[in-house]
Formats: C-alpha cells, sequence, structure tokens
C-alpha cells in the first residue's frame, strides 16, 4: 500500500509536533504538512491534496467544522479525522454533517490512532467508543429496524462492534476472524443496507 498522505490543523503547539513526529516514523503515513489555525490551512489544502485531514475542533478564529465546509469542494477525495476534546451530541452531528468521516477524542492512544487513519482511509467511519455510543443513542428511538435484506447473524455482530466505536483490527480480535474477513462483511452490511459507513449503517437499522 503506498503511504496515506497527512494535513494536519491543530493550534496547540505540542500537541502538533507529537501528531507530526508519530506520523513521520511510520512507514504508512506521508506527513505532508501541518497548520496551526484554519485560516490557512483553507489557503493551502487544495495545493496538497491530502488523502486524510486531522483536524482539531476548537481552533482560534475559524473553527475545524467551519474548515471542513469551505474547504470539502476542493478537497473532494480528502477524508476528515476530526480529533478533540468535545463529545457533546451539538458538536458530533455538526462535524459528521460538515463532511468529516471519522471523530477521535485527543485522549485516543497513539496506537489507536494511527490504526484509525489506516481505517477511515479504506473507507471506514473510525469513531471513539464514547462518541459512536452517543452517535447511536441519538439515532436510537426502539428496538433496530428490520432492513430489506437481512443480515446475517454474524454481519449483526459486526454491526454491534461497530456501533461500540471498535476499529476493523479490534472487531478481528473479539470475533476470532482475520481483518480481511472483518472488511467484506462491512462491504456486505453496506451494499444491504444501501448506506457508505458507520453512522449511515447504524442510523438504518435503527426505528425513526
Amino acid at each position: 500500500m503506498k503511504p496515506i498522505r497527512i494535513c494536519i490543523v491543530e493550534d496547540l503547539k505540542e500537541l502538533r509536533e507529537g501528531l507530526v513526529n508519530l506520523l513521520a516514523i511510520d512507514e504508512r503515513f506521508y506527513m505532508m504538512e501541518a497548520f496551526g489555525d484554519a485560516e490557512t490551512a483553507v489557503q493551502q489544502l487544495y495545493r496538497w491534496q491530502p488523502d486524510v485531514v486531522i483536524m482539531d475542533i476548537n481552533l482560534p478564529g475559524m473553527n475545524g467544522i467551519e474548515c471542513i465546509k469551505k474547504v470539502k469542494a476542493t478537497l473532494p477525495n480528502t477524508q476528515f479525522m476530526m480529533f478533540t476534546i468535545y463529545e457533546s451530541d451539538e458538536k458530533v452531528f455538526d462535524a459528521l454533517v460538515a463532511g468529516a468521516s471519522g471523530y477521535l477524542l485527543k485522549k485516543t492512544p497513539l496506537s489507536k490512532i494511527s490504526e484509525a487513519l489506516i481505517e477511515l482511509y479504506e473507507g471506514g467511519a473510525p469513531m471513539s467508543m464514547q462518541i459512536a455510543r452517543k452517535v447511536l443513542e441519538k439515532m436510537r428511538t426502539g428496538e433496530p429496524a428490520a432492513s430489506s435484506e437481512e443480515l446475517t447473524t454474524r454481519e449483526n455482530e459486526v454491526l454491534q462492534c461497530l456501533s461500540r466505536g471498535l476499529l476493523y483490527k479490534e472487531i478481528a480480535i473479539k470475533l476470532n476472524i482475520a481483518i480481511g474477513t472483518v472488511r467484506q462483511h462491512i462491504h456486505s452490511i453496506y451494499e444491504k443496507l444501501h448506506v457508505t459507513n458507520r453512522t449511515e449503517a447504524l442510523n438504518k437499522t435503527l426505528k425513526k
């Protein structure tokens, strides 16, 4: 796999440099550029065309959610990973609506950050367990609704793992299956539910 091209938008210098150092020594990533504010990122990101942008929410001046809204159109192939201290429902859903596909808390262990970035690049929607639970609770109004095509027992087990915010690697370990098998099950789930990511899948399988 070619290195995943990364840009970072984070105002805290120590954290920004920590992320840069983490990714720079990992051959799976190519660290392109790091910005300390959204205004500079808006002006520069389109020139880099990264595969993934790690985006803080609470930035000086323009916040990270507004930044995504402004650059999304010029970065059609870029995935956005929110990286923040916020766990509130409003912040989570504002970020998802703006175009973010992943949402990690800053207290996430460094090892899980790397795995989450790879999962995001491969089409997943990684979220911290606390965030996934809030997304699920926000959408839940009753028991799971039947879909047009019934999921298999294993697919339902994988879906439950997704609802808990587990990464592909963690699902594989929990269910004692290969990561490739996890990806196959998730692809099948998305096809059956006619969705493209974890959030849509959870939303589709819950009663409105």
